[in-house]
C-alpha cells in the first residue's frame, strides 16, 4: 500500500497595508470669489446705508391734479353738445349750448323797460321836473336863510333898544315874532328840498333797478353757453342733446394734465429732514425706467389720519401705536411730455433728496 507524501502548506503572505490617498489640494479660486462677493455685499450695504442717510423713498404715493366739474348755471334744454369724451379742449371753448330763446326774450323785455325809463328821464320827464323842483327849493332855502338872518338881527336890535326904553314892548314882540316866522319859513324850505331830492332819487333808483334787471338777463343768456373753465381733457360726460338740465347740475369734467403734482405719504419718522425745496425723483409705474424730476412744494399740517372721516382717538384707552404718515406735496418739474403724460391717480415711487 503506497502512501502519499503531503507537502506542508505554504503560508499566505499578509496583505500590505493600504497607502492613504493624498488629500485634495484646496483650490483658491472659490475662496477668491467668495471674498469678492463678500466685499461687494459690504460695499453695497455701505452704499445703501449712505444713500438712506440722504434719501427718503416711498411707494405710497400717487399723481394728483385738478378735476374741475363743469356745471350748468341756468336751467334749460340742451340744444348742442360739442364736447366728446377724452377730447382735449382749450380754455373758454364752448362745450354745451342750451336753448336760449326764452333767455333772449327776457333780455329784450328788460332792454325795452330800461329804454322807457331812460326816456322818461329827459328834460320833460319826471326826472327833469324833479331836478327843476329841487333847484327851486334850494333857491327858496337861500332866500329863507337871508330872511331869517335879517329877522334875527332885527330882534336882537329891538331887545337892546327896549332895554333902554327907546322901543315899546309891542315893537319888541313884533320883532321877535318876525324872527320866529322867518325860522319857520327856513325849515319849511329845507323840507321842500328834501322832498325834491327824494323824488329825484326815486326816479334814478327806478332806472338803476331796470338796468340791473337788464344786466341779469344778459348774464343768464350768456350762461346758456357752457364753456371750458380751463384747458384740459374732457371726462365723465353725462349730458346729451335734448336733456333738461337744472342749475348746478354737473355735465362733464375737465382735467388739466399740465398742472399735476405728486402726494407722497411719508412715515412720520422720515420727514425730519424733509423741507420745501428739496429735490425729488418720481418713478411712475406706467413708465418703467423713466424718472421725472421734481421738488418738495409743501408738507401737510397734519397726518392723513386726522383728515379721515373718523379720526382715531387715542384717549379711549384702547391704544395701539401705529406709525402715521404725513402727506408731502411734490411739484413735478417736467410734465410737458405728450408721449408720457402724468394722469391723476397714477401710482408712483417718490424719492426725496434731503439736505
Amino acid at each position: 500500500m503506497s502512501t502519499s507524501t503531503e507537502r506542508p502548506a505554504t503560508p499566505v503572505a499578509a496583505p500590505a497595508p493600504a497607502t492613504p490617498a493624498p488629500a485634495p489640494k484646496s483650490k483658491p479660486i472659490p475662496l477668491i470669489i467668495l471674498g469678492v462677493l463678500a466685499l461687494a455685499a459690504i460695499a453695497f450695504g455701505v452704499q445703501r446705508w449712505r444713500y438712506g442717510l440722504t434719501h427718503v423713498s416711498t411707494d405710497n404715493a400717487q399723481v394728483e391734479g385738478h378735476v374741475i366739474p363743469t356745471l350748468s348755471r341756468v336751467g334749460g334744454f340742451v340744444q348742442e353738445v360739442t364736447a366728446r369724451e377724452n377730447q382735449t379742449v382749450a380754455a373758454g371753448q364752448v362745450l354745451v349750448r342750451l336753448d336760449d330763446r326764452e333767455f333772449a326774450a327776457r333780455l329784450a323785455q328788460a332792454e325795452a323797460d330800461l329804454r322807457q325809463a331812460v326816456a322818461a328821464q329827459g328834460t320833460n320827464g319826471r326826472v327833469g321836473q324833479a331836478e327843476a323842483q329841487l333847484a327851486a327849493a334850494r333857491a327858496t332855502v337861500n332866500q329863507a336863510e337871508a330872511n331869517a338872518q335879517r329877522a334875527r338881527q332885527d330882534a336882537d336890535r329891538a331887545q337892546r333898544l327896549a332895554a333902554r326904553g327907546i322901543v315899546s314892548s309891542a315893537q319888541l314882540d313884533a320883532a321877535v315874532t318876525g324872527a320866529e316866522a322867518a325860522e319857520a319859513g327856513l325849515e319849511a324850505a329845507k323840507k321842500q328840498v328834501q322832498a325834491a331830492e327824494a323824488g329825484l332819487t326815486g326816479a334814478s333808483a327806478r332806472v338803476a333797478s331796470l338796468r340791473a334787471v337788464r344786466d341779469r338777463a344778459e348774464l343768464d343768456l350768456s350762461y346758456t353757453r357752457i364753456m371750458a373753465p380751463r384747458a384740459g381733457v374732457v371726462s365723465r360726460k353725462t349730458v346729451e342733446v335734448g336733456q333738461f338740465v337744472q342749475p348746478g347740475q354737473s355735465l362733464l369734467t375737465v382735467v388739466p394734465l399740465e398742472d399735476v403734482w405728486v402726494v407722497a405719504n411719508l412715515k412720520e419718522t422720515e420727514v425730519r429732514d424733509v423741507n420745501p425745496g428739496d429735490k425729488a425723483e418720481i418713478e411712475v409705474d406706467a413708465y418703467p425706467g423713466i424718472k421725472f424730476k421734481g421738488h418738495v412744494e409743501s408738507l401737510a399740517p397734519a397726518t392723513g389720519a386726522r383728515f379721515s372721516l373718523l379720526p382715531p382717538d387715542n384717549a379711549t384707552g384702547n391704544f395701539t401705536k401705529v406709525v402715521q404718515r404725513i402727506p408731502v406735496r411734490i411739484r413735478v418739474d417736467d410734465v410737458a411730455d405728450s408721449t408720457r403724460p402724468l394722469r391723476p391717480g397714477m401710482s408712483v415711487v417718490a424719492t426725496v433728496v434731503t439736505q
